[in-house]
């Protein structure tokens, strides 16, 4: 009887303000509010027929992947975005990486990989466009095979060490969006996350074995819940003794030089903020950082960790 009460506690929109109201504690009502209110978002014009729209902390999050030139290799530098749709953040990658880079975004629905084709096609001129090529697969499965070539297996799948820079924005909770629609908000339960991290983890693990020696990773959700971020990053650091966490100023740095090359096509909204500003919000965790709504001008939530891949 217990048990069946606590379930009950545990779910739908009671269940759902109990569980975030325990982890936030006071600060949960402020929060809460943030995020039913309608938020602000930047305006990409990167070459293409139309521009695009999103949340600046989404942009605050792929500027962090260092996408800078490992040693002297002759090869494409080979950038991985790996469940990339709608494709916000394969844009930004796009704007910010080399002459000589290739950039491979992957999503595993059809149906969202057209809005991804599209959204490439229109948004990006037609220079970085060629640099960009999408597949649809399931990249939990990208570490498990024999090693080929990026190029050679968009259709199928990717393998170990291909990848010199990946940005990884996981499917999770995204309790924004559960909060706004009744529908999912009635059916939530605290297993919703644990079957999540699951996925997560399968995510993670499978790109870091496709990363190569001294390549950066970063690792990104909407999610509020630290289980589903330093959670499963935690797990990666526990498993992969190669994997080291960039420092507040590497992260900064990174930042910084990516929003040079970013900024030329950029529109802030008339909400009165920078790029610079909203990450300058961002409140560290464990092994990452959070930009949450309710400090950062209305944008996120946005957790994101970076790490790299050392050659001892």
């Amino acid at each position: 009887m217990k048990q069946s009460l606590k379930k009950e506690k545990l779910s739908g929109a009671e269940g759902f303000d109990s569980y975030y109201g325990s982890l936030f504690e006071s600060r949960w009502p402020l929060l809460k509010d943030a995020l039913f209110a309608e938020p602000c978002y930047l305006e990409l014009s990167l070459g293409g027929t139309k521009p695009y729209f999103l949340d600046p902390a989404s942009v605050c999050s792929a500027l962090c992947l260092d996408t800078s030139r490992i040693g002297d290799r002759d090869e494409d530098f080979c950038i991985a975005d790996l469940c990339a749709a709608p494709g916000g953040k394969t844009l930004v990658l796009a704007s910010c990486m080399e002459k000589d880079s290739v950039l491979y975004s992957n999503e595993r629905s059809p149906a969202r990989k057209k809005r991804l084709d599209l959204v490439v096609e229109e948004t990006l001129g037609n220079e970085l466009a060629s640099r960009v090529h999408t597949s649809c697969s399931d990249a939990s499965l990208w570490g498990r095979r024999e090693k080929k070539s990026p190029a050679a297996a968009l259709s199928q799948a990717t393998f170990p060490e291909q990848f010199d820079a990946i940005f990884l924005d996981a499917p999770c909770s995204s309790e924004r969006h559960v909060l706004s629609d009744k529908k999912y908000l009635d059916i939530w339960s605290p297993a919703r996350i644990k079957g999540l991290s699951v996925e997560q983890w399968a995510l993670l693990s499978s790109a870091w074995r496709i990363l190569r020696e001294g390549g950066s990773l970063v690792y990104a959700t909407c999610a509020l819940n630290p289980q589903e971020n330093d959670g499963v990053v935690a797990r990666l650091k526990k498993k992969f003794s190669d994997a080291q966490f960039l420092s507040h100023e590497e992260v900064v740095n990174i930042f910084r030089g990516n929003l040079e090359k970013l900024l030329p096509h950029v529109k802030m909204p008339e909400c009165g903020f920078s790029l610079e500003e909203v990450f300058s919000r961002a409140e560290r965790t464990e092994f990452g950082f959070h930009i949450l709504p309710d400090t950062a001008f209305g944008c996120g939530p946005l957790y994101f960790s970076c790490i790299k891949k050392c050659n001892f």
